[in-house]
């Protein structure tokens, strides 16, 4: 377990077609003074452009072996995503690492998949979502 005077390597599971969500919830990290590195993979990551399925899973392993714990947001969408599927996979089965479910702000539908894998259901609150991470990561 890592100090709070040390930063906890993370990866948000996201869809880039969600990005807004990701952005959002990079804000309330940050607002929320835990100090962090983000291992997560932006829309405009070179990753983003690898050329079949094979090397994106392996560019995603490559930035989820080197972190603390894995957020997952957990809206209905991740439970028709392919890779949220597969990074429950390599985050669970590969390496073993915690996983946060975060639960959309107001939100009536989520993905039972995500939370059934998750380690820690929170909502959309930073403090919850910062002391998850302390506690797991």
């Amino acid at each position: 377990m890592l100090t709070n005077r040390q930063h906890y390597n993370i990866f948000i599971s996201h869809s880039w077609t969600y990005g807004d969500a990701y952005t959002r919830l990079i804000t309330m990290l940050d607002r929320s003074g835990l100090p962090y590195k983000d291992y997560s993979v932006p829309k405009d990551d070179p990753i983003h452009n690898a050329l079949n399925d094979q090397q994106l899973y392996a560019a995603i392993k490559n930035q989820v072996k080197y972190c603390n714990v894995v957020l997952m947001m957990c809206g209905v969408y991740a439970t028709y995503s392919k890779w949220m599927n597969h990074e429950i996979i390599i985050c669970k089965k590969d390496f073993n690492k915690p996983l946060i479910a975060i639960e959309p702000w107001g939100s009536e539908r989520t993905s039972l998949e995500v939370k059934k894998n998750a380690d820690k259901v929170v909502g959309w609150n930073s403090l919850s979502i910062a002391n998850a991470i302390r506690e797991l990561g």
